[in-house]
């Protein structure tokens, strides 16, 4: 460990001796100075880096207009949706990511745990790292509002908004974004219904589900009922969407409203096209290609429309969007968008990050600096 990570490792373990004095910020992107609450940074140059507040305590990174005190973190991870596993396979990386980095970060398990020991223990800000229901479909950003404690991503509205395929599909549709075709089944009729409009195939998926969890491609009316009963599990409305034959692509997305920027797109190539949660998580089958391969102008318009489909949600943070490029004219179809990304060894954000000239660790601190509130945001 070099002699500034030992220094970023000291600071996050408690306040340390001595009296505040101004000096050059540890980010080499500004001075810092007392103020009475922590500091105040005036920039001047060099290159943004992690690293202990020199006032002792709190570690500090840029958020473009200066530095920003992480304080105490809470890395939320496991909760009680489908994809838990997942999730606490997420939080490990991030913990150790920011931990290494010397900032003072704690696991937290809303399972096992109440939401409101957050504030009583004085966390100052948290990384959502959990996925599914309860941990990025609103209700978990609408406790973090009440509590008045900072948290990485979208807010109450974009996450539940987000978090309902169906939902978000109307909206994209309203906005002129290009999205598949869907009908709602509420019983093994209607998805036999829904067959008999959208063709074969057909995807049969969860409204309010992530990681593939419940899903079924359909070839004909006789696989329906047991895949509406499958996705049915998870979700009392069940999403029947026109399957679109093509290269399959996700690309992410850093920021918020004007500000926001697309990674590199990913195309994902999985065995037989089969894209499951097994292969997402548990095997090394599926390749990953990024850069892309896809000619330049694909891969701009991919960016463009995820970017768009973004900032119509409303979306912050960051986020990752799903998008099929249907092979007969090279058109892209928005799938889905996904607010609490995986942060996995097999996850996609980290991987196009990477390509992009962002490290894991930096991309961690990066989005736990620019942890906020909804009022905040607004």
């Amino acid at each position: 460990m070099s002699e500034h990570a030992k220094t970023m490792a000291d600071a996050a373990s408690g306040p340390s001796a001595g009296p505040p004095q101004a000096g050059p910020h540890p980010l080499g992107g500004s001075t810092v100075v007392p103020d009475g609450r922590g500091a105040v940074t005036q920039p001047s140059a060099g290159p943004p880096q992690a690293g202990p507040h020199p006032l002792g305590g709190s570690t500090v990174v840029p958020d473009g207009r200066g530095a920003v005190h992480l304080g105490k973190v809470a890395v939320l991870m496991g909760g009680t949706s489908a994809e838990r596993e997942v999730s606490l396979m997420s939080g490990a990386g991030v913990l150790k990511a920011l931990q290494s980095q010397g900032v003072d970060a704690h696991a937290f398990d809303p399972a096992e745990r109440d939401v409101s020991d957050l504030k009583r223990e004085g966390f100052e800000r948290c990384f959502i790292a959990l996925h599914g229901r309860r941990g990025e479909d609103g209700a978990l950003q609408g406790a973090l509002e009440l509590l008045r404690i900072p948290y990485t991503g979208s807010g109450v509205m974009a996450s539940a908004i987000a978090m309902d395929k169906i939902m978000t599909k109307r909206i994209w549709r309203f906005e002129g974004l290009p999205t598949p075709d869907w009908r709602i089944a509420r019983s093994a009729a209607e998805c036999e219904a829904a067959l008999a409009v959208l063709g074969a195939p057909m995807i049969v998926k969860a409204a309010r589900e992530g990681s593939s969890i419940g899903l079924t491609k359909v070839s004909d009316a006789a696989q329906c009922r047991a895949a509406f009963e499958a996705a049915a599990q998870f979700d009392r409305e069940v999403l029947c969407e026109q399957f679109i034959e093509g290269d399959e692509t996700t690309c992410p997305v850093l920021g918020e409203g004007e500000g926001a920027q697309a990674l590199p797109v990913i195309r994902i190539v999985a065995p037989g096209g089969n894209y499951d949660y097994q292969n997402k998580y548990f095997t090394d089958e599926v390749r990953y290609l990024c850069p892309s391969g896809l000619p330049a102008d694909e891969e701009a318009e991919i960016q463009r429309i995820v970017v768009r489909a973004y900032r119509t949600l409303g979306c912050r943070g960051w986020a990752r969007a799903d998008v099929m490029i249907r092979a007969s004219d090279r058109q892209p179809f928005l799938l889905e968008i996904n607010t609490s990304p995986g942060m996995t060894g097999h996850s996609l954000v980290p991987m196009s990050a990477r390509a992009a000239g962002i490290s894991y660790e930096q991309l961690c601190l990066r989005l736990l600096a620019a942890a906020t509130l909804d009022e905040a945001a607004a």
